[in-house]
């Protein structure tokens, strides 16, 4: 058997980690009748109410087609609303209900449950030190994403794969 890779180990769990992660939030979230993407939205436009749906997209990295799905469903339960933007007659602002707030308590509490059991048997000083020690991948992941988008184009003959 061939000696396994610290780095590859690290890719496959944390991959996993956050597939069961995801897995668990939306059976959570499915007891208030919504989705973990809806839920996500939720949480995202408590913090920056006013957002564009284009600026939300990009933050959550979700195409615009799949937002606006979300957000049709989050209008229809009366959740969100979409208001004018003064600045621009094209585009709508997003901006939570006073409905909203309730459920983003009870969903905070939720995530909260959620990420006790997920963390159940993890001292505190070792879940601050994860957090710290994947802020730090975050970022450098961040950067290499920021720096492919600025490469440079390959010169005429030279191959690129990927």
């Amino acid at each position: 058997m061939l000696p396994r890779s610290l780095n590859r180990e690290f890719g496959f769990i944390i991959n996993d980690v956050a597939r069961m992660l995801k897995t668990y939030a939306d059976h959570k979230a499915g007891q208030f009748g919504i989705t973990r993407a809806q839920w996500v939205v939720l949480v995202r436009l408590d913090r920056f109410e006013g957002l564009k749906q284009a600026e939300l997209a990009e933050m959550l990295d979700l195409q615009p087609i799949t937002l606006t799905r979300l957000l049709d469903r989050l209008a229809e339960c009366g959740l969100i609303e979409r208001r004018p933007d003064p600045n621009d007659r094209r585009a709508k602002l997003l901006f939570l209900t006073p409905k909203a707030k309730p459920l983003l308590e009870q969903l905070g509490e939720l995530g909260n449950e959620l990420m006790g059991t997920a963390l159940a048997g993890v001292d505190r000083e070792h879940v601050e030190l994860m957090v710290a020690q994947l802020a730090i991948v975050k970022e450098n992941l961040r950067q290499a994403i920021h720096n492919k988008n600025t490469a440079p184009v390959a010169a005429e003959g030279e191959q690129r794969y990927g």
